[in-house]
């Protein structure tokens, strides 16, 4: 879903929003839900493998946060906590489906490239691309859930580190090992990437 009115994401308008939310302004709140729900049904579709409950995840995510919104404004970073609260609610599915406690949830997922048609990856020629997809859907698990995190759905590297509970060193080393590897893959047509496309998110 998308709103014309949109007024994310910078930190003001977020400030701006939470405060709106707490109030019990609905429309902020359809504003955030808009504005997030279809890429945090893609993350827990990744985890969960499964597009009705991914989407359902998301609805008791939000469900939840409205219930609880009072306590918005003390949220410091809403995008973390959100990817956050979603990642441990797919989990927790996953946990009792399986009825035992997942310990390595992110050794076993297996992450989709999405097709987003960025203006980035029209640029690219569709072998580039190609290439691009193949060699992302051979990264390990981990390194693919954080390198999609990071160019898909740009998120900062401190934000990925807090909601997969990792060091940002460690997030930053998997990036390194995501961007050695697609170069690998495409070296033969590396002078075709646009510049600054897999640059390092601060």
């Amino acid at each position: 879903m998308t709103n014309e009115h949109n007024i994310l994401p910078d930190d003001q308008s977020f400030h701006y929003l939470k405060e709106q939310i707490a109030a019990g302004d609905q429309r902020a709140f359809r504003e955030l839900f808009d504005h997030y729900a279809e890429k945090l049904s893609r993350f827990a579709f990744s985890i969960v493998k499964n597009k009705e409950a991914a989407l359902e995840l998301v609805d008791e995510v939000f469900v939840k946060f409205w219930k609880q919104r009072v306590n918005v404004p003390a949220i410091q970073n809403l995008r973390t906590y959100l990817y956050t609260a979603v990642k441990n609610a797919a989990l927790n599915y996953l946990s009792i489906r399986a009825r035992l406690q997942v310990t390595e949830p992110f050794d076993f997922i297996n992450i989709q490239l999405q097709d987003e048609g960025s203006p980035e990856q029209q640029l690219i020629a569709a072998e580039i691309l190609k290439k691009i997809r193949a060699a992302v859907e051979e990264l390990p698990p981990r390194c693919k859930m954080i390198f999609k995190l990071v160019r898909e759905d740009n998120l900062k590297y401190r934000e990925v580190a807090e909601i997969l509970n990792l060091s940002i060193n460690t997030v930053d080393a998997q990036m390194v090992i995501a961007v050695k590897r697609i170069s690998e893959k495409v070296k033969a047509h590396f002078d075709f990437f646009p510049k600054g496309e897999l640059k390092k998110k601060s």
